[in-house]
C-alpha cells in the first residue's frame, strides 16, 4: 500500500479555458481492467468450495446476484446466513472465512498466471497512452493487493507500484463500495481534490460510490454490470476500445472516435468541470 502522509484536496490551477485539468485518472479493477468477476473469481471460488468440502456452487446467476455486495469475503458470509446459516455459530468463523477467501485467491493468481484472464479491450493501450502524457494514475477496488499484483504482473510484467501511483485495494477502509471512503482515501494520498481525477469503473456500485466522492466517472459495462442503472456517469460504453475493434457507445456525453482515448477523457472531464458549481459554493 502507499501509505503517503499529505494534506487532502490540494488546490489545483484552471487552465486556459477556466476549468480544472485533468491530473489523474483513478481505475477499478474487477470487471473494468479485465473480466476478472466471470473469468477468474466465480471459478476460483467453486474451486476452493470443493477444496473446503463444502457442496455451494456459484453459478454465473448467482454470483451475478451476489456482485451486489461490494468484497468477497462479504460475499462469503453473506451465502453463508442464507444457505448454511449452521456455520455462522463456528467460533473460527472470522479465520475460515479468511482461510477461504485466501484459498480462492491462489486459485485466482493461477488463472491469471495461466492467462486465462485477458484484460478488457483498450485497457492497455490507455494506460500506456496516459503515463505517456504524465497523467497520474491510481486504483480504488476491494479486491485483494495479493490479487491486484498478479494481474498487474501477468499483463505488464510490472510491480503494481511501477505502474499505478497510489494503490487503495482490499480492507483498506471498514465501509467499501458504494460508501465514498476509498476513493476518498485514494484522493487524499493523491493530495488532488475529485475535480481534477476522472474515475473509470464498471459497475453501478462504483458509480455510486465515485460520484458521492464528487469524482466524475466513465462506465465501461462488463458481462454483469451491463443492466445497471448509471445515471450520473459523465458516458456509459460497452469497453475502452480498440482501433479495429471500436467501442460502442451506450449512454451519456457522445464518444467521439471509434476509442477511449486521453483526448476524448480530456474532453469529457472538461465539460464536466465546466458545468461543476465552484469549489467554495459546494456543501461542506
Amino acid at each position: 500500500m502507499n501509505e503517503k502522509t499529505m494534506s487532502p484536496n490540494s488546490p489545483v490551477e484552471p487552465d486556459a479555458t477556466g476549468t480544472t485539468p485533468l491530473q489523474a485518472v483513478i481505475f477499478d479493477v474487477d470487471g473494468t481492467l479485465a473480466d476478472t468477476e466471470h473469468n477468474g473469481h466465480r471459478i476460483a471460488f467453486n474451486r476452493a468450495f470443493a477444496e473446503f468440502n463444502l457442496d455451494w456452487h456459484w453459478t454465473p446467476e448467482v454470483y451475478g446476484d451476489l456482485l451486489t455486495l461490494a468484497g468477497g469475503k462479504e460475499r462469503l458470509r453473506f451465502y453463508a446466513q442464507t444457505h448454511a446459516p449452521d456455520l455462522l455459530g463456528r467460533l473460527d468463523l472470522d479465520t475460515w472465512v479468511a482461510r477461504l477467501h485466501q484459498l480462492k485467491n491462489e486459485y485466482y493468481s493461477a488463472l491469471l498466471l495461466a492467462g486465462a484472464i485477458p484484460l478488457r479491450p483498450g485497457v492497455a493501450r490507455l494506460i500506456h497512452e496516459l503515463r505517456e502524457a504524465g497523467i497520474r494514475l491510481a486504483i480504488a477496488s476491494t479486491t485483494t493487493p495479493t490479487s491486484l499484483q498478479s494481474l498487474i504482473m501477468a499483463h505488464f510484467k510490472y510491480e503494481m507500484m511501477s505502474l499505478f501511483e497510489v494503490i487503495g485495494a482490499g480492507d483498506l477502509v471498514t465501509r467499501k463500495k458504494p460508501a465514498p471512503d476509498l476513493y476518498q482515501w485514494v484522493l487524499r494520498q493523491m493530495n488532488l481534490p475529485p475535480e481534477a481525477c476522472l474515475v473509470i469503473e464498471d459497475s453501478s456500485i462504483g458509480l455510486a460510490a465515485a460520484r458521492a466522492a464528487g469524482l466524475p466517472t466513465l462506465i465501461t459495462v462488463s458481462a454483469y454490470t451491463a443492466g445497471g442503472n448509471f445515471d450520473g456517469a459523465l458516458s456509459v460504453v460497452s469497453d475502452l476500445g480498440e482501433p479495429n475493434a471500436p467501442a460502442r457507445h451506450i449512454g451519456g456525453s457522445p464518444l467521439s472516435g471509434a476509442c477511449v482515448d486521453l483526448a476524448q477523457l480530456r474532453t469529457w472531464h472538461q465539460a464536466f468541470t465546466a458545468a461543476a458549481p465552484p469549489a467554495d459554493a459546494r456543501p461542506a
